[in-house]
This record gives C-alpha cells, structure tokens and sequence, in this order.
C-alpha cells in the first residue's frame, strides 16, 4: 500500500524531478490530484475560495467605514468621554480570541435567539444570498481588525493635526471637517494601509477557526481537511494560493500607500 501510494504521488522519482513536473503543471494551471478525493486541487480550490472570498469582501464593506470612523471620531475628541470609550472598547475586544467570540455569538444569537443559522451544515446556493449564514462570520471576522486599525488611525490622524501644515491650513479658516478629511485623513492613512494588507492577507487566506466553527467550507476549512488527511497535493495547492494572495495583497497596499503619501517615497 505504502509502495503504491508513493508511487502514485510520484515520490519514487528524484526529488528534482517532482518539483520540475510540478511546477510544469502550475505554470499550466493543473495543480494535480487529491490523493484523498480523487478530485483536480484546482476544482477543490476553485469551490472553496468562492466562500473565501464573499467573506473576506463582506469583512472589508464593513471594516473600512467603521475602522475609519472610530479612529477619526477618538482622533478629534482625544482625552474626551468618547475617546476613552472607544479605547477601552477595542482593546477588550482584541484580547478576545475569534473562536470564543464565535461561540459566544452562536449561543447568543443563533442558539438562544434564533435570529440566525449556527452553521451553514445542510445549506446550498450562494452564501452572498443567505445573511442568515453570513452576519455572524463576519461580524466575527470585523471585531479584531477594526480594533486594531481604528487605534492606528487616531494616532496616526493625531500625528497629522498637530503637524504645522495642519495648523497653518486651520489659521487659513478652512472648515474643520473639511481639513479633517480633506486634508489631514488621507496622509495619516499610511500605516492603516500597510496594516489593511496583513489583515486581507488573514481574511483571504482564510480564517481557520472561523470556517470551521460555522462550517462554511472554504479555503480554511479546506486546509484543516488537507492537513488532517495528510493530503500532499492539496497542500501544496493550499500553500501556493496564500503565496500568491499574500504576494498580491502587499503589493497593492504598497502602491496605495505610496499614492496616499507620495513624499514618503521622496524622502526616503
């Protein structure tokens, strides 16, 4: 059994060979077969990113807007009643893990309340076409990274109104929220791009724990399956698609960044 299966996988062939034959099939798009299924990796991959990826843009249309909002509205009432609030807010709800925030929500919301599905075990069609199996996920996948990114914000955005240009614009009479979001936002958003990427880079990679606790079958559940069942092709399908997102991802939010602050570049 063992001889057959080495033989299947290839692994009796030199070890230069295997990687030759399985970069061929990359660079072609066939990322071989599942030892376990049977099925191309590029179908499994295909089916599993598609809940990946309405997860992950859903996060996104609720992370930025919020993100952006806390940290502007701490920003400019520093040291005031709200500031303090959102602070102490964000920071107890980044210590919380995503699976015990998960739990908790299904036993509050699904289990006890019933206004949503625990998992999605039983359910077909399009996940964007069910809010029933996707709220909960995402509210689960927003919590963490709209903490973080709003404390990077306000000090960053505080940075930016003290700064002299800012003031100077200030003395000019341009309105106040007119310089907050005109003007002062945008150069401050630098480290809130950068850290955007690492967080997309976690959503699109997908989140393990939380596929798995809502059983949404994407690429983070898939990889659970994979790596339980030692299924070598699909691993390395798995391993080659979040090195392709991540080196995707980071690039973009370079350019972001630097569109967002050019003089960055120049002085460096």
């Amino acid at each position: 059994r063992i001889a057959q299966l080495r033989e299947l996988l290839g692994l009796d062939r030199p070890l230069s060979v295997q990687f030759g034959d399985w970069l061929t099939g990359l660079l072609g798009g066939d990322l071989g077969t599942s030892v376990v299924s049977g099925r191309p990796v590029t179908a499994m991959l295909g089916s599993a990113l598609a809940p990946t990826l309405t997860l992950a843009a859903l996060a996104f249309v609720v992370l930025v807007p919020l993100a952006l909002l806390l940290g502007v509205v701490a920003a400019v009432r520093r040291g005031h009643r709200i500031d303090r609030a959102v602070t102490a807010l964000t920071v107890a709800f980044y210590a919380a893990p995503e699976f015990a925030l998960a739990i908790v929500l299904v036993a509050v919301f699904a289990v006890g309340l019933g206004w949503f599905a625990p998992t999605a075990v039983g359910a077909g069609g399009p996940l964007l076409m069910q809010p029933e199996l996707w709220v909960l996920p995402v509210l689960v996948l927003v919590i963490r990274p709209v903490c973080s990114l709003s404390r990077l914000v306000r000090s960053s955005l505080i940075t930016t109104l003290d700064s002299e240009y800012i003031r100077h614009t200030r003395r000019l009479g341009v309105p106040v929220r007119r310089v907050i979001w005109r003007h002062a936002l945008p150069g401050s958003l630098t480290p809130a791009t950068q850290h955007l990427a690492r967080v997309a880079d976690w959503l699109l990679g997908g989140v393990v724990v939380v596929e798995a606790v809502f059983a949404l079958g994407g690429l983070g559940q898939l990889l659970v399956s994979a790596f339980s069942s030692r299924d070598i092709p699909l691993l390395m399908g798995l391993v080659t698609v979040f090195a392709v997102i991540t080196v995707a991802v980071n690039t973009v939010a370079d350019i972001a960044a630097f569109q967002l602050n050019p003089t960055a570049g120049s002085a460096s």
